[in-house]
């Protein structure tokens, strides 16, 4: 029975389930094929707050789309809603700003088309009046009105209306932190600080309008949070406010009574407290005038130091320093008085006569009256009142009025002179400070020639223009005239006579065309005071005369040094160099002689001549002419091919011994010695040999200690680094240089090593002994030097190999023939193709020898 009963209710329940599918089932399909409208939000009624923005979409849910026609909004007075216009600017940018435009008709609310066949309503800002029900209505298919209503209710969102973030009581007052809120219902209001909640009690008492706090101090500082709610709409909203206690300034330090000097910077300082920190100002009271906004004040607000760039006796008066910050103000009266420095309102110029008195004077004020003395510009010493011990002609006067406060000062200058002529200056001092002021005295004279005396007449050559300059010294200026041959140049009109500039200066521009412009000329100067006359000479220039002399000073192989004695010049027209042709004597031919110039003041060397070769020579001068006639022809022999010059250390003694110069390396342990090139005396030198001995001086003799000499040979370099020497020794230093003939005479040097620093270094067992060390390092050295000469000798035919391959191709006969310095040598040294058919320029700069190959002509040359 049980199961039967079991039975019938599944039954029943199965059959439920199929009715129940079969009514949603019929459902959905009478709903799709129903047209009708959707709103969204879907929610029928919008609950929105006051002065925000809206959107309502309305989107059509019909079978056919484009049968729905007419899709319009109709507002809460059942009117329709007109489209956004099309001059329409929104209100909000893409980031949701309100945008602050003007001068556009904005209406309140209107449709858009949007996406998806959908009608927006937009509604700018929600008002109160905008609550009630809007209607979205359309046709569908001509034949049936589809219709969709929505209901919008509006509200008033929490709003501070007077709520400061920021709010600031005074220490020991009564103060509402204020915060007053408008929202529609009206909303609760509690208090917090610092997180804690606020009851009202003795201290505190929560109103209407804001939270009072009682008798503040500086403890109440801190954030209090009013917090609003509305119970109705379930809006929360939190405002924080940061009180901080302001305390009324009170000033601490202004003394009562200030002094100043007139004409000097001032500073005072008026300090306050208070929080925040005051801002300062001061007042002057004659004129209740802010001395911040004045010409020469300048305030501190912060600090409250007043400055005066430059005090003056107006600045004399009551001044009031006022404190000022958000809890009140506070002033302090204080006077300043000011000194009367000295000042000399009165000192003019004056213009004398030489031979007769001048006085200047200076007139000053202050308190007390200043005294006034006077200095020439430039120097220290002042004139005293009185006459002048070291110048008689010179009084100084003083008179005083000390009830005005006003002093006048006379210097008085008899039989004067022109040195008297410059700029004095009028020092007014009493004790508060010191003036100056600078004034000028004129001394009037005849003109004067005398600077002229000994300047050089003008020269001119080939018909060039010359210009005589004529400048006459006086006061007041002198004009200028001209008289050649007694007669006034302007009177000649004379196209080649040309005057420029009528005084203190003027050119007589003249272009001699013939000689008898070669004369004298008369500059004839006047002023008021008198007439002076110079005479000016232009002559005709010349080359220079023969060369007196020209003797040979030193030979070697390949080269020749003068000694030359120039001509007779005149003033104004000095030799500019000495040039020489040179040739052997078997040319007969000028023309192809070399030419060699110097600067007068350089080494006269002939260079690149041949050995053991007789040449001719001849000599001239040159000066802004240009070149004189040749002279002092002379013959000379080279000597033959020998051993090198001695070759000269570059080293300069520190100390001196009585009989050799010492000089001092500034190491212990080592010494660079440099040297210069010596002549090779036609063999080019290949190696230099240095020997270098430890050693003393006993009883006036050298003693060296062959035992520990050292000698090396270096070639290809100027300069030796001498290593593991001892410290505080002496050591003799010998150079030669030596070519394919010989070793030259040795160079000697005595060199003393600085003392050094005993070290004692603890052995160590060595991997190698101290000979295979050394050995390696030589090897090394070598090879490095084997692989650089080898390079040299392929690439630029230089170096050791490179010599000994020239050798290798000279006859037995020739080199046997050389090597022996008292014979006749079988061969003339050979030169590189054409290095004796140039031209070449010697200068010498006081210093240096510059030589210079190509054209003769140069900078200090006259060939």
């Amino acid at each position: 029975m049980g199961q039967l009963q079991r039975q019938r209710v599944a039954r029943l329940a199965t059959l439920l389930y199929v009715m129940l599918c079969s009514c949603l089932t019929i459902e959905l399909c009478s709903a799709q094929q129903e047209p009708k409208l959707q709103i969204y939000p879907t929610q029928e009624v919008q609950r929105k707050p006051v002065g925000k923005p809206l959107i309502l979409t309305c989107r059509p849910n019909v079978p056919d789309q484009a049968l729905v026609t007419d899709l319009q909004w109709k507002d809460n007075m059942n009117n329709t809603i007109l489209p956004k216009p099309s001059n329409y600017d929104p209100l909000y940018d893409s980031k949701g700003n309100k945008k602050n435009v003007t001068g556009r008709n904005h209406p309140p609310m209107y449709t858009e088309t949007l996406p998806g066949e959908s009608l927006g309503l937009m509604i700018t800002s929600l008002s109160s009046e905008m609550g009630g029900k809007y209607y979205c209505t359309a046709s569908y298919a001509n034949t049936e009105i589809l219709e969709k209503g929505v209901t919008i209710k509006t509200y008033v969102a929490i709003t501070w209306t007077n709520a400061p973030e920021n709010q600031f009581p005074i220490l020991g007052s009564d103060y509402v932190v204020k915060c007053e809120v408008k929202a529609d219902p009206n909303p609760t209001i509690d208090w917090l600080r610092n997180g804690d909640p606020i009851r009202t009690d003795a201290k505190h008492v929560v109103q209407t309008h804001g939270l009072l706090i009682r008798d503040v101090a500086e403890t109440d500082d801190g954030i209090y949070t009013c917090r609003a709610a509305v119970i109705e709409t379930g809006e929360l909203l939190e405002r924080t406010i940061r009180v901080e206690v302001y305390i009324a300034p009170v000033i601490t330090h202004l003394p009562a009574q200030l002094e100043a000097v007139e004409g000097k910077p001032f500073a005072a300082n008026c300090t306050a407290i208070g929080k925040p920190v005051p801002e300062i100002s001061w007042i002057k009271q004659s004129v209740q005038l802010n001395v911040a906004t004045a010409d020469r004040f300048k305030v501190n607000a912060q600090t409250g130091l007043l400055t005066i760039s430059s005090v003056t006796q107006e600045d004399y008066d009551t001044y009031t320093c006022i404190a000022r910050n958000g809890a009140g103000v506070v002033d302090q009266k204080t006077k300043l008085n000011v000194l009367v420095r000295p000042s000399v309102y009165e000192l003019y110029n004056v213009t004398g006569v030489s031979g007769k008195e001048i006085a200047i004077t200076c007139r000053s004020k202050g308190r007390p009256a200043p005294a006034i003395s006077f200095r020439r510009w430039g120097t220290e010493q002042q004139y005293t009142p009185g006459i002048q011990l070291d110048d008689e002609r010179i009084t100084l006067e003083q008179y005083f009025d000390e009830e005005r406060g006003e002093s006048t000062g006379t210097l008085r200058i008899a039989r004067s002179q022109r040195t008297d002529d410059g700029l004095y200056q009028c020092i007014a001092s009493n004790k508060g400070d010191t003036a100056y002021k600078t004034g000028h005295i004129a001394v009037e004279f005849p003109p004067d020639f005398t600077h002229m005396k000994e300047l050089p007449p003008v020269f001119s050559w080939e018909q060039r223009i010359a210009n005589l300059s004529c400048l006459a010294m006086g006061i007041p200026n002198a004009t200028i005239e001209w008289r050649w041959n007694g007669r006034n140049v302007k009177d000649l009109y004379d196209t080649n006579l040309k005057i420029e500039g009528t005084g203190p200066r003027s050119d007589l521009i003249v272009h001699p065309v013939t000689r008898q412009y070669y004369s004298a000329y008369k500059c004839i100067a006047t002023n008021i005071h008198g007439t002076a006359e110079h005479d000016m000479q232009l002559k005709e220039a010349r080359v220079p005369d023969f060369v007196a002399a020209a003797v040979p000073r030193q030979l070697t192989a390949t080269t020749m040094t003068f000694d030359i004695r120039g001509p007779a010049t005149e003033l104004g027209l000095p030799i500019l160099a000495f040039s020489v042709q040179y040739k052997e004597v078997n040319n007969p031919d000028w023309s192809t002689a070399l030419n060699r110039s110097w600067s007068p003041d350089s080494p006269y060397i002939v260079e690149g001549l041949r050995p053991q070769t007789m040449y001719s020579f001849r000599f001239a001068a040159r000066n802004q002419v240009g070149l004189g006639n040749w002279g002092v022809n002379q013959q000379q022999s080279t000597p033959r091919r020998s051993a090198p010059e001695e070759p000269k250390p570059l080293h300069s003694p520190v100390q001196n011994d009585k009989e050799e110069p010492v000089v001092v390396s500034p190491y212990s342990d080592h010494f660079e010695l440099r040297w210069g090139v010596p002549a090779d005396n036609g063999e080019p030198i290949d190696l230099y040999q240095i020997k270098y001995c430890p050693g003393v001086k006993m009883a006036g003799t050298w003693h060296e200690l062959e035992d520990r000499c050292n000698m090396i040979e270096v070639s290809e370099t100027t300069s030796f680094q001498m290593t593991d020497l001892s410290g505080n020794t002496y050591y003799r230093i010998e150079l030669k240089a030596h070519n394919a003939i010989g070793y030259s005479s040795p160079a000697s040097i005595i060199m003393k090593t600085t003392r050094g620093i005993d070290v004692i270094q603890v052995a160590e067992r060595q991997v190698l002994s101290s000979a295979a060390i050394v050995g390696i390092a030589v090897g090394g050295v070598l090879l490095l030097l084997f692989v650089v000469d080898l390079l040299c000798c392929v690439t630029v035919h230089m170096g050791v190999m490179a010599a000994m391959c020239r050798k290798a191709k000279r006859s037995p006969s020739e080199i046997d023939d050389e090597a022996k310095l008292g014979r006749d040598e079988k061969e003339p040294l050979r030169t590189p193709t054409g290095s004796l058919k140039q031209n070449s320029t010697i200068e010498f700069d006081g210093r240096f020898v510059h030589s210079r190959s190509g054209e003769i002509i140069g900078k200090n040359s006259a060939v």
